[in-house]
């Protein structure tokens, strides 16, 4: 069973990534012209909007009620511990991206993150690491492509998984995984984590987006603008993770000019 359970995952992946590098091939002329960075970048906006309507109906028939009975019910400590749990699960798939992209002493950072949190923290429950100055980095794998020069491509907006472009979403299977379902056998547990993490991310923004829907004229185009600058800001944000030694000034002499 395991056996026919892991083809499919590799099949479901290699469909994925088929159906990405097709639409990155048809979106190449797509993304220049006129307009703004937004409108240029989003070839598909029609489909795109059909698909961003879909998932806002969904939320407020399914997501956002139980996210808010989740945090009605659950104490505010516990939902910070689910979060900090499931925090730490991406901390780790994060210093392996670190890694990917080169920033080694992030990566070894990260890393001691993962170790004190699931240590001392109760398998991340308690954020120790960040109590101890210790300071999260979350990256994923389209940041390590971004790293490593790749476009982003153009944007699309995926039914359940919402916004992201053409590069974000050959990583978003393998982003997926980060997650503790991959270590449960049972396909009802998976999905039992995969549904706590979910509902637990969308309580966490359930008082932004009420803000978000008073705010926005139109909620499509912010949202899509907001996401594609998030990602621009990553990609134009290269840190140098080595101190440049800049050689002392010789000292002055007070008696020089005298």
């Amino acid at each position: 069973m395991s056996g026919q359970a892991s083809g499919t995952v590799a099949r479901g992946f290699v469909a994925w990534l088929l159906v990405a590098l097709a639409l990155s091939l048809s979106a190449c002329a797509s993304v220049k012209g006129p307009g703004s960075p937004g409108q240029r970048q989003d070839p598909w906006e029609n489909w795109n909007r059909k698909v961003f309507n879909f998932n806002e109906r969904l939320d407020e028939a399914v997501l956002k009620p139980v996210a808010t009975a989740y945090s009605e019910m659950i104490p505010s400590p516990v939902r910070q511990g689910v979060d900090n749990f499931f925090g730490n699960v991406n901390d780790a798939w994060s210093a392996v991206n670190l890694f990917l992209q080169g920033r080694f002493k992030y990566g070894v950072q990260q890393t001691m993150r993962v170790a004190v949190n699931s240590t001392l923290g109760f398998a991340g429950v308690l954020d120790i690491a960040g109590e101890a100055g210790l300071e999260r980095r979350s990256e994923d794998l389209g940041k390590t492509f971004a790293r490593w020069g790749t476009g982003s491509g153009a944007y699309i907006v995926w039914p359940v998984f919402g916004p992201s472009t053409v590069r974000d979403s050959i990583a978003l299977p393998f982003d997926r995984l980060a997650s503790p379902a991959l270590l449960l056998q049972g396909g009802d547990k998976q999905l039992a984590i995969y549904a706590l993490q979910n509902i637990n991310a969308r309580s966490n923004f359930l008082r932004a987006g009420e803000m978000l829907d008073g705010i926005a004229l139109d909620k499509y185009t912010f949202i899509r603008d907001a996401y594609l600058t998030k990602r621009r800001t990553v990609e134009e944000d290269e840190e140098d993770d080595y101190e440049v030694l800049v050689p002392d000034a010789p000292p002055v002499n007070p008696q020089a000019d005298r």
